[in-house]
């Protein structure tokens, strides 16, 4: 059940023993946590603050129009990093800065306990610089290649930092918002990386804004080898040089041995995946290529099953070679190129922390039973270094991510949404006193 657009009083009404009784099964509910957030929503700052979300929700949906318009391709985030800082300078929370890998990063410092959340959601897309990203509008619908994935995300930060701005919300420890640059495809997270580089001064948890299910809650983390494999040879004439090493020939041996014995590893203990993502090569029907190359995705959550399919892959790859160049007729011998072009940790997080418990009392409040899954997202690095860390819904209906005709819709409930997200980054943070 989804309350709509209640009053924060309205939800205050709602009885904590409907988050305890909800939540007491999966091992964490708190009394002192329920007791923290049941007195949040009576302080006047954050009936402020929802009324501020709900009362420029309109502009921020135009906003969102304006974002997604201007391109953010893998590696060719800079223009969106600029209007969206410029954005987030004009809600007045607090010092916005472009790093150096840049990311949008905009502080509100804190009255000095030494803590700090960070949120971050991420303004590149899978889409290259010549997609026609203009939004169309009908009804409730936006649809657009990145509007869900992930311009409304970036949208709901703007949202937070507007909402604590404005009720003049101060927190004991600092809050940190981050339009990050890099998570999508060959981007490894690059943005993230840099956030928890080592030296960097690490926040003390961290929530993602990633995914369209709201009740999902990602507190573990799906993790990936990637890699661009390529057999080369000297190529030549399909009938005259018939008999030498064949690039593609050996490309195909290679995947079908990976395809067999990645298989078995994939069909018992925790789920895992591989895929052959990207095939390329050639001259010509009539010519034997010089080169053939293909991009592999291996994916689990636990690390032991990556490991697995990594073995099995590398080993694919040799033997593949070997096979194709025991029966040329002649030529020179193929080579082959691997080249690592990601790899995102995997990690199981912990659902006994404050920022899980938080979650869940928040969510239980209202009606919803959250699910706790695994995921790839930029929470993958916080969670890999042991850093409480988790990934929230962007709010809204969410549909065809990754897809030229990807579609996000206002379902009507996104502003409390978009409260239950801003109460958990104040919770973490710590409300100063009134």
């Amino acid at each position: 059940m989804h309350t709509g657009l209640l009053s924060i009083a309205a939800l205050v009404a709602l009885p904590v023993s409907t988050a305890v009784a909800a939540q007491d099964s999966a091992g964490f509910a708190s009394i002192d946590h329920e007791a923290e957030i049941a007195s949040m929503r009576e302080d006047p700052r954050i009936v402020a603050a929802y009324a501020h979300i709900a009362g420029t929700h309109e502009s921020r949906l135009a906003d969102m129009v304006t974002l997604n318009e201007v391109p953010a391709p893998p590696f060719g985030e800079e223009a969106r990093a600029v209007v969206f800082a410029e954005m987030m300078r004009e809600t007045g929370f607090g010092e916005v800065v472009i790093d150096a890998v840049g990311n949008v990063v905009a502080t509100r410092a804190g009255t000095g306990d030494g803590r700090s959340v960070m949120v971050a959601a991420h303004l590149d897309t899978v889409f290259p610089i010549e997609t026609d990203v203009t939004v169309r509008i009908e009804g409730n619908r936006y649809t657009a290649p990145g509007i869900g994935d992930n311009t409304r995300g970036a949208i709901m930060l703007l949202q937070f930092a507007s909402a604590i701005a404005e009720a003049d919300i101060q927190t004991d420890g600092d809050v940190i918002l981050v339009g990050n640059i890099g998570e999508e495809g060959l981007g490894d997270l690059r943005g993230v990386r840099h956030l928890f580089r080592e030296g960097a001064d690490r926040p003390d948890s961290f929530i993602a804004i990633d995914g369209g299910n709201e009740t999902r809650l990602v507190t573990s983390a799906v993790g990936s080898n990637r890699y661009r494999v390529t057999f080369n040879g000297p190529g030549g004439h399909s009938w005259g040089n018939f008999g030498d090493a064949n690039p593609h020939h050996a490309a195909a041996r290679a995947i079908t041995r990976f395809i067999n014995a990645a298989h078995p590893i994939t069909q018992e203990g925790p789920r895992s995946s591989y895929s052959i993502g990207r095939t390329g090569g050639g001259t010509s029907v009539n010519s034997i290529a010089f080169e053939s190359w293909f991009e592999v995705d291996m994916r689990s959550g636990d690390p032991a099953k990556i490991e697995a399919l990594d073995a099995a892959f590398h080993q694919a790859m040799a033997d593949g070679l070997e096979a194709e160049n025991a029966v040329r007729g002649g030529g020179e011998l193929l080579t082959v190129e691997i080249e690592s072009i990601g790899r995102r940790p995997a990690g199981r997080g912990s659902l006994n922390t404050s920022l899980v418990r938080r979650a869940g009392i928040l969510y239980a409040a209202e009606g919803i039973r959250p699910s706790f899954v695994a995921s790839s997202t930029d929470s993958n690095i916080p969670i890999s270094l042991g850093i409480p860390a988790i990934t929230i819904s962007r709010c809204g209906n969410s549909q065809r991510a990754h897809s030229l005709d990807e579609y996000w819709e206002d379902d009507g409930n996104v502003p409390l949404c978009t409260m239950r997200g801003l109460m958990l980054v104040l919770a973490e943070a710590g409300l100063t006193e009134n």
